[in-house]
């Protein structure tokens, strides 16, 4: 049954109507063939072993017949994308026909004879753009799904800086470690806010027994002031973290967060470069006649173009890898001689050296009684 299914979806015609025509504009050609190539290129089910996911064209996992699971979901991703690539084909062929030609000749309205007024004109100006901006991506999704999948199933190459492709893996593993501490972070400032908030209440009811049994006012009393003086370093050691917790967040969601923003282009970009430096490669190899010159030296601007771009986001990703590194080591220097210097006050019950910690990091504590809501409250 899979061979039938295989074998129909290689030879089928996709029909188009138009107004009962088949609509036929001279840039479908090789887009509809290059959708019959990628078709007949797609994995032999049927053969004693296929290629598992993953980039590169080494080939190197193999999975039995046998798994008939495995086969199948290969074959599902297969055909789902082959349906979204013919989907995609024929709306811009129909697009084209109802759009710009609503007779179904499949001309476009500027080889019309007819006199149209001013008004006319405008309106099929704008739709002929609209036209060509939703073919150009039509197109160019085509051609990068094409690679994509190529590069999945080992049939197709792509271009790798291993350089900063290690360096950007480094970013990503770095990031996730990072979340990992800016949550244990904003855990121990809870924790912290938690554990004041019972010495706060211990303390008061210390100083209400302590007025209240004359026979142990006494130890009543330093018991309360004990907690009050906890609550007090408690406080300055809660305004450090949450300086430390800050600036650990902004870092993740900003600085390294707008870093893998320009990796994300970067790697749209490189995948958008092989999919053109495949096209003109296979254009490279056909036949040189007047047809394939037109669109071999098309192919070549198309590729020079998203060559520069390409090349221009790697440069620009290596300059932001190189600055968030260097970022990243000075904002991390002065937050964790913080939280050393704080936490190490603090447990000493060091109240004079944990004041100046603050002090020498410009950290300003919310005055008691004020009126908005404290910052652990915002978080």
């Amino acid at each position: 049954m899979t061979d039938g299914i295989l074998g129909k979806a290689a030879t089928m015609e996709i029909p188009i109507h138009g107004n009962g025509e088949a609509g036929q504009l001279p840039e479908d050609d090789g887009l509809e063939q290059d959708l019959q190539q990628v078709m007949v290129s797609g994995p032999n089910l049927n053969e004693t072993s296929i290629v598992s996911g993953g980039y590169g064209g080494s080939g190197d996992g193999l999975i039995p017949t046998g798994m008939n699971a495995s086969r199948q979901n290969h074959f599902i991703c297969w055909e789902g994308s082959m349906n979204r690539l013919q989907k995609c084909l024929l709306f811009l062929r129909e697009a084209g026909v109802r759009e710009l030609d609503p007779l179904g000749s499949g001309r476009h309205p500027s080889h019309s004879a007819t006199p149209t007024g001013p008004g006319d004109e405008v309106a099929r100006g704008i739709a002929g753009e609209k036209f060509d901006i939703v073919k150009k991506w039509g197109i160019n999704t085509y051609k990068c799904t094409k690679q994509l999948l190529s590069e999945r199933f080992g049939r197709g190459s792509r271009t790798v800086d291993l350089e900063l492709e290690l360096q950007i893996e480094l970013l990503r593993e770095t990031k996730r470690k990072y979340e990992s501490v800016l949550q244990l972070g904003r855990a121990l400032t809870a924790h912290l806010y938690s554990l004041l908030q019972t010495q706060h209440a211990l303390g008061d009811a210390f100083a209400d027994l302590s007025q209240k049994s004359p026979e142990l006012q006494e130890e009543f009393g330093y018991n309360a002031e004990t907690q009050k003086l906890l609550c007090k370093n408690g406080e300055t050691l809660l305004g450090a973290v949450n300086f430390f917790v800050s600036s650990i967040n902004t870092l993740v969601t900003k600085t390294m967060e707008d870093t893998l923003m320009t990796v994300k282009q970067y790697e749209a970009a490189r995948l958008e470069y092989d999919a053109y430096r495949t096209d003109l490669e296979e254009l490279s190899l056909g036949p040189r006649d007047a047809g394939t010159r037109g669109r071999l030296e098309s192919a070549q601007a198309t590729f020079q173009a998203h060559r520069d771009k390409y090349e221009k986001l790697r440069g620009d990703v290596a300059i932001k890898l190189k600055f968030l590194e260097e970022n990243k080591i000075k904002v991390m220097h002065k937050q964790l001689l913080l939280f050393h210097n704080a936490v190490s006050a603090y447990f000493a019950g060091n109240q004079k050296q944990l004041e100046q910690t603050l002090q020498q990091f410009n950290i300003k504590l919310r005055p008691p009684g004020a009126e908005k809501p404290s910052w652990l409250e915002e978080q």
